[in-house]
């Protein structure tokens, strides 16, 4: 999507070109009929420019690029209209330039997301080494789990980046959507980031999770204007405190040795069950592997099922997984769902497949 957005962005800036060479009369531009003097053709100049230069910026991600970028698109739309029967199709191209621009205002889901992860990507440490020792306390299940995913010999969590595709829907004969999603997760302390952006009868919508220090929310922006969802409070706290251990169990293994954090019980061969603290909210979750080690499914019943984000409900809440590949660093599933167990039966309403993890980063992606 970025290159298509920059490819646009040049594409409009480079058919601007075409009213400074008419009022200049360079060439033969029947395309545009009505006569252009000289100094609205350098103002078709500093706009075939300035498109041209947000492209450039916009590609190798300069946060302000969206200035240059708005005062072009209302220059040029002042240049459409006094030449509206000629050129009234760059006003379509402006109407999809709108979206990319208010997601990169300061106050925009996209901004504030990246506003929080880039300080804390700054404070990186080098981060001792994972051994065998640090697996001793834990339920043979998890050790073998652990070694399975080459957390061994391999350094401590701090962070890491995962990218996801995927599909959800609202209820059980809802329609599903296809989404993208792209998250960070910070261990020391533990934070959660993660930013959704999906499409429904070609509606854009976005999503905003934030759990940072002691307190989660979730909003949730239709066309990047209209706030439907904004969640936040106690309840919303501990959902994403079990949220929080489980893309642990999943994502970042390695932070499952923790002896201050997580208590464990050996449930038997095959399973395990832990209690993850934080922040004076403690979540009780069941783990289960199969015979080669991979964690199969992570069960909880302390996630709470709400849709406005003012009604919860209290439900078993479970993230079956496989397809377990190795990424650069390590070997984890590449592929989940989402499943809330109701009384008449499993609700699985999201469908995630990891496009890519990177660990331990020290700024944005």
């Amino acid at each position: 999507m970025r290159y298509l957005i920059a490819a646009l962005l040049l594409l409009h800036g480079l058919i601007h070109l075409m009213g400074f060479a008419k009022a200049f009369h360079y060439g033969e531009w029947s395309q545009l009929k009505k006569a252009i003097s000289k100094p609205a053709g350098l103002v078709w100049l500093f706009c075939a420019l300035a498109f041209i230069s947000t492209a450039v910026l916009f590609l190798f991600k300069e946060p302000h690029w969206w200035w240059l970028a708005l005062v072009a698109m209302i220059v040029s739309q002042g240049l459409i209209i006094s030449c509206w029967s000629d050129a009234k199709f760059g006003t379509v191209v402006h109407l999809i330039l709108l979206l990319p621009i208010l997601n990169a205002l300061p106050t925009s889901f996209t901004s504030r997301f990246h506003a929080a992860a880039r300080p804390r990507l700054m404070h990186h440490e080098a981060m001792p080494v994972v051994t065998e020792a640090d697996l001793g306390h834990l339920p043979a299940s998890v050790q073998k789990y652990l070694r399975l995913c080459g957390v061994v010999g391999k350094p401590q969590v701090q962070n890491f980046r995962a990218v996801f595709q995927g599909q959800f829907r609202k209820s059980l004969e809802g329609p599903w959507m296809n989404f993208h999603s792209e998250q960070y997760n910070f261990f020391y302390p533990a934070e959660r980031l993660f930013l959704m952006d999906a499409s429904m009868r070609g509606l854009p919508f976005q999503g905003l999770h934030l759990f940072l220090g002691d307190s989660a929310t979730m909003q949730i922006k239709v066309a990047s204007l209209f706030q439907v969802v904004d969640a936040k409070g106690p309840k919303m706290n501990q959902g994403e405190t079990v949220t929080l251990f489980n893309d642990m169990c999943l994502m970042a293994p390695a932070t499952l040795i923790d002896r201050q954090r997580i208590r464990w019980d050996d449930a038997g061969p095959l399973r395990a069950k832990a209690f993850f603290t934080h922040r004076g909210i403690t979540i009780e979750a069941a783990l289960r592997f199969n015979e080669a080690g991979e964690l199969m499914d992570f069960i909880s019943e302390d996630r709470l099922m709400s849709e406005d984000g003012k009604t919860y409900t209290s439900l078993p809440w479970s993230t079956p997984v496989k397809a377990y590949r190795s990424f650069p660093d390590r070997r984890v599933a590449s592929y989940a769902e989402v499943v809330w167990h109701t009384p008449s039966g499993e609700f699985c309403y999201g469908k995630f497949n990891l496009v890519e993890i990177d660990y331990n980063l020290t700024a944005l992606r």
